[in-house]
Order: C-alpha cells, then sequence, then structure tokens
C-alpha cells in the first residue's frame, strides 16, 4: 500500500455530481452471477464478540515504505521482536508494490532491486520465506498481501511496463481525461506522472489471467494464512477508455455505445463531468468486472489451499469507490434502499448491488483511516465508518476495522481498542508509521486494555 496517495483516494463526488439531472438509464439485466463458492464450502463468520485474545491483531508491512529497512535478515527480525512485543499476532507481508517487481521467488517475475531511489542488490535469500519462518518462530500468523493491476510507477517511469514498453502495449488503462476548454482527451496512464500507478486495464482477460497466475504462485509455493488483495481495482473514474474496452461494455449493455466516450461521460469547458446516457450502467460494468475477479481469485486459492483465507482492504468511503470499481458491500445490500440514498442514485444503477463482493470474501478489512473514532453521525469517524460498513456487509464476510497512525496526533490506543470491542479484528497500517511516530507503547496499552476487559467480564 502507498502510504499517502493510497489512503487519499481523490473523492471524486463534486465532479461526478455535476449534470446528473440530464442523466438517463437505459435498463439492461446483468448476466447471472456466480456466487463464488464451491459446493459444500463453508465460509464461517468470526463474531465481533469473540474473545480479544482469541481476535486477530495484524500489522502491515509495506514493501515500498520499508524497501531499505528490510533489506537485511536483521533488520527483519527486530521489527518481527518489536511487532510481538507490541501485542500483535500477525503480519501483512507485502510482496509486489506498485512498481511491479516482486520481493519472492517467482519463475517469471522480476526481484524487485529499486523502488524509487532506493536499491537494494539481490538478497541471496527469499525474503518472503524468510519473514514466513521468522514470524512462525515468534508465533505470528502471515497475510501475504499484493497489488493486483499496477505495473510500474509513473512518475519516475519505473517498473516492467517501462522497461519492457512492447510487451505491455495497450494492456495500461486508456484515460479519458479533460481538454482544456471542455471535452475529452484520451492519455495513457503509464504516460500520466500525476497519477500513482501504471495499472493495467482490469477489463482484459490476458491482464486477468497474469494476474490469476502470479497468485496462483504464491500460494502453491509458499505456507501462509492468508491472501490480500490490494490496489485490486481500477485506478480512478477516468479508466479504462480503450476500445477493448468499448466492445466488453457493448456486450454488457447489449447494445452498441454511439459515441464514445461521450454516451459515458464527457467534460464541460471548466473540466467537470458531464454524464452520459449509459453513465450509470457504466460504473455497474467496472464493478461487476472487479466482483467477477475477485469470485475467480477465490476460486483459485481455494481449489490450491482451501485453508488459506481471502482478504481485502479497501477505504471505508463506499460512497465514492464506484470510480474505482469497488463495491465491498454484501449482494443483498440495496444501495438505493439505504439511508444515504439521495446521494447514491445519482450514480448508481437499479442493478449496481449485483455487483457487491463480500460474500467472495473471508475477511474485509475495513479502511477506516479518518480523522475521529467517535461520532456515530460524524462521517469522518472510525465509529460512524463500522456502523456503515456492517449495515452494507450484512454478516456476508468476516469484518476486522483498520487503521493507521501517519498523523502522529492521533490516538492510535483508543481506536485499538475499540476496533477489537467493535469488530472481529485489528490492522494497523504500516509498521513505518508506527516506527516514526513511535506508536508501540500506545498500540500495546490499547491492545491491552481489550484484552483486560474481557478478562474482567468473564
Amino acid at each position: 500500500m502507498i502510504l499517502t496517495i493510497k489512503r487519499l483516494i481523490p473523492v471524486l463526488c463534486t465532479l461526478l455530481l455535476i449534470g446528473a439531472g440530464a442523466c438517463s438509464e437505459e435498463h439492461q439485466t446483468p448476466p447471472p452471477i456466480d456466487s463464488g463458492e464451491e459446493d459444500g464450502e463453508e465460509k464461517p463468520v468470526e463474531p465481533n464478540d469473540k474473545p480479544v485474545s482469541e481476535k486477530e491483531k495484524m500489522l502491515w508491512f509495506d514493501a515500498e515504505a520499508n524497501f531499505d529497512r528490510f533489506r537485511t535478515q536483521q533488520g527483519i527480525t527486530e521489527m518481527l521482536d518489536k511487532t510481538v512485543e507490541a501485542g500483535f499476532n500477525k503480519i501483512v507481508v507485502d510482496v509486489k508494490p506498485v512498481e511491479g517487481d516482486v520481493l519472492y521467488e517467482s519463475s517469471f517475475m522480476t526481484q524487485a532491486t529499486q523502488i524509487g531511489d532506493v536499491s537494494v542488490p539481490n538478497r541471496g535469500w527469499d525474503y518472503l520465506q524468510f519473514f514466513l519462518d521468522e514470524a512462525h518462530k515468534r508465533g505470528l500468523k502471515v497475510t501475504v498481501s499484493t497489488t493486483i493491476f499496477p505495473m510500474g510507477m509513473p512518475n519516475r517511469r519505473q517498473g516492467p511496463v517501462y522497461r519492457d514498453a512492447k510487451k505491455w502495449e495497450g494492456m495500461t488503462c486508456l484515460q479519458n481525461k479533460p481538454r482544456s476548454g471542455g471535452g475529452s482527451q484520451m492519455v495513457d496512464i503509464k504516460d500520466d506522472p500525476t497519477k500513482v500507478a501504471a495499472f493495467l486495464n482490469p477489463v482484459l482477460p490476458e491482464v486477468r489471467e497474469f494476474a490469476l497466475k502470479f497468485i496462483r504462485e504464491i500460494v502453491t509455493n509458499y505456507d501462509f494464512d492468508a491472501y490480500a488483495l490490494d490496489y485490486c481495482r481500477f485506478p480512478d473514474n477516468q479508466s479504462d477508455f480503450s476500445e477493448a474496452s468499448k466492445s466488453a461494455f457493448e456486450d454488457y449493455i447489449k447494445a452498441s455505445v454511439g459515441t464514445w466516450p461521450d454516451d459515458v461521460f464527457t467534460y464541460d469547458a471548466s473540466g467537470n463531468i458531464v454524464p452520459g446516457v449509459y453513465y450509470k450502467q457504466w460504473w455497474e460494468f467496472r464493478s461487476m468486472i472487479i466482483r467477477d475477479f475477485v469470485a475467480e481469485v477465490r476460486r483459485e486459492i481455494k481449489a490450491i489451499k482451501p485453508d488459506v483465507k481471502l482478504e481485502y482492504w479497501a477505504a471505508s468511503w463506499w460512497g465514492a469507490l464506484y470510480a474505482n470499481g469497488q463495491n465491498w458491500a454484501s449482494n443483498s445490500y440495496m444501495p438505493l434502499e439505504d439511508v444515504e440514498s439521495s446521494y447514491y442514485y445519482i450514480w448508481c444503477s437499479n442493478n449496481y448491488y449485483r455487483t457487491g463482493f463480500a460474500e467472495e470474501l473471508d475477511t474485509f478489512l475495513l479502511g477506516a483511516y479518518l480523522e475521529r473514532i467517535y461520532g456515530a453521525d460524524d462521517n469522518e469517524s472510525v465509529e460512524y465508518a463500522i456502523n456503515r460498513a456492517e449495515r452494507m456487509l450484512r454478516n456476508a464476510c468476516t469484518m476486522y476495522g483498520t487503521i493507521q497512525c501517519a498523523d502522529p496526533n492521533f490516538d492510535i490506543e483508543e481506536a485499538c481498542y475499540y476496533c477489537l470491542k467493535r469488530t472481529a479484528g485489528l490492522m494497523v497500517f504500516d509498521i513505518v508509521h508506527v516506527i516514526n511516530n513511535n506508536k508501540w507503547s500506545a498500540i500495546k496499552r490499547g491492545i491491552d486494555r481489550a484484552l483486560a476487559e474481557d478478562r474482567a467480564n468473564e
């Protein structure tokens, strides 16, 4: 996970609201959806009120932010010791940053030796396996995480899509961006230095198969507890507008798009979005692409190692994530009947609910990276985020509250305590923030408070 831009996913509400009154929708029934469950498969949902001592308390180890710190085995073991001392019982090891190279032994992916300005010569040892071995020695469970669709860093032109441009030609996202004075222009995301990552286009079957290939490789070759999908989405509302996506969209709606991309949306002279006739169906289509891919990942993982759990991180601000194709809600959640539907109706089709993928997950990691902890009516509070997520997930999967301490003034002690009391588990992002802001003791106090309260109530 990127430590800044990732956690500040653009909330494009203002732009997307412009011109909504002119938006119309041609109702179409989408293809039947596969539940993603194998016959007889049971997916137990962990109760929120299980003992705190049994709940997972996770610390995320980002690949990019810690690339230099974890160049040595000693650097890893020292941080694992501090992780255990702070009260965590599980770690998340990121082994494919947005740069696109990897930190595990792969038969077809390139080892990451440079991310940004940091160079790490070939270690001569298996980064992921060392993490697994040392974590298990300390009684820690392990989630392995990879970014899914990013394959390069546009601001540095670094990564596989730049190193081997011919191989990846036509596979990176084509953006529909505003043109000065109004209208649209197409810009390949790999040539847009304002973007955090050069995303491959999730619509392309060859892109999805590529991602499944490295997922299969990791699950087959390593023993761990869970796999977390990160950046398993479209980059933002501007992608992808390639001819391949147009064709796939036409197949989905069973109609021809007369004017592309204006029939989805274009821009006015100020750069504001002007919805077209297929505006709502477009968001439904993109979300169904991600839903179907998550379901396929689940099938693949469970076929190889049924006990490996599938996890997914996404931001808690659900109402903006349609721009990324991330409908993490249950497919029984009806957004147009929700208390917040006065906003949702602007972009939400009648069939959007069918794109929910909570049923495909074992654990949803709710990214409640917000300013305050308490406030049932405060949409910038962790409490509000958890309340809304419970309403949207409808107990379709287990949910963990996840928080970060990039802001040194954030009350991480209280946040850890609250997430453990309210949800089935806790995840703190990222170890680099914990180190830089010296939050080890505060985290331990929060975890210990929750444990002590549980014991007192026995």
